[in-house]
């Protein structure tokens, strides 16, 4: 069963804020019903074609180019942190793993925000 504590957070947060940091993007770090590390990135200096973006984890890969690409991974794996671990088994319906992981460019009520 997933779980991320506020221990967690604390433990992951400097490196998700190096990331940030290195992109010159700010952003906020949440844990979602204690078992989602999320992300909302608020304001940078990198265009992602929209100012409001749920960011599908499985396929930033396919679905990015450039600079938002590597972004979008060094944080994904910053999120994950040494400790992550996913053993689910979906043909058996079978779901463990260490925390989910949600990216955010914006929300309804706050665009993201490009900076020059």
């Amino acid at each position: 069963m997933a779980y991320v504590s506020k221990e967690d957070k604390a433990k992951l947060a400097p490196s998700i804020r190096a990331v940030l940091k290195k992109y010159n993007m700010k952003g906020t770090i949440s844990v979602r019903h204690h078992s989602t590390l999320v992300v909302k990135v608020r304001q940078g200096a990198i265009d992602f074609g929209s100012n409001v973006i749920d960011v599908n984890t499985y396929w930033i890969h396919e679905h990015y180019k450039g600079k938002a690409k590597a972004f979008l991974t060094e944080l994904l794996e910053a999120m994950k942190g040494p400790d992550f671990f996913d053993h689910s088994d979906l043909m058996t319906d079978y779901f463990h793993r260490s925390h989910y992981t949600d990216i955010r460019i914006g929300t309804w009520d706050k665009p993201y925000a490009l900076a020059n």
